[in-house]
């Protein structure tokens, strides 16, 4: 016990790690896709169906990000990840099955910043903001068995998205090479949905624009 505190005492008071101009910086750690999903009335073959909605669940994954400090002050920054994987639900509204289980996806988003740095290049705390483009790759879609049950096997597809992301977020230096990451971003992935069944076809338009939570370690170097 004593030496792990010992540890951590010299983590946190070896702060002298320097994000200046010329740096490269590798972050690892775990984020979280939450979305804020509103969407059109289900289409069923033509027809809305009255008070209807989809919604998407929230999903965890690895994430990894790439960054290069163009100034002292000004950076770039791509955000990769291993896929994330979201359940879908639907409210049938009008078709009086209440909600059910509609289908599940898994999906990667890209998304390259320009950020702002605060503070100067030996503080010990570099908060920053940024914002850039995400592009939403979406892949392996399935209907739910829920679903299937109502309308028989069915298929499930979604449009890629391309859109504004807005990011902020702050560095702690641990030590001259690494430092513990916090970070949000708020994205705009808006996505048509089509199910289709042997006889019918049910399409909703749905944003999704989630909040993206990230914790991770920042290797750094020059």
């Amino acid at each position: 016990m004593r030496t792990i505190i010992a540890f951590m005492i010299c983590l946190l008071s070896a702060n002298t790690m320097a994000y200046e101009k010329g740096t490269w910086f590798i972050r690892g750690g775990v984020a979280n896709v939450d979305p804020d999903a509103s969407s059109s009335p289900l289409n069923l073959d033509g027809t809305d169906i009255g008070s209807s909605s989809a919604d998407v669940d929230d999903g965890t994954a690895l994430s990894l990000m790439f960054g290069y400090m163009l100034t002292d002050n000004w950076a770039i920054e791509l955000l990769a990840s291993s896929p994330f994987t979201h359940d879908i639900s639907a409210n049938t509204g009008a078709l009086g099955l209440g909600t059910v289980a509609a289908g599940e996806t898994s999906h990667l988003p890209p998304t390259l910043s320009l950020q702002y740095w605060f503070g100067n290049p030996e503080s010990t705390w570099r908060p920053y903001v940024g914002a850039g483009i995400n592009y939403t790759l979406f892949f392996d879609e399935d209907v739910d068995g829920q679903l299937e049950g109502v309308l028989g096997s069915g298929d499930l597809s979604l449009d890629d998205s391309v859109g504004l992301a807005l990011q902020a977020g702050f560095d702690y230096t641990l030590t001259d090479s690494l430092a513990l990451s916090v970070g949000v971003w708020w994205a705009d992935i808006d996505t048509d949905a089509e199910f289709s069944f042997p006889a019918n076809t049910l399409t909703t338009d749905v944003e999704i624009d989630p909040l993206v939570y990230s914790i991770s370690l920042s290797w750094n170097f020059q």
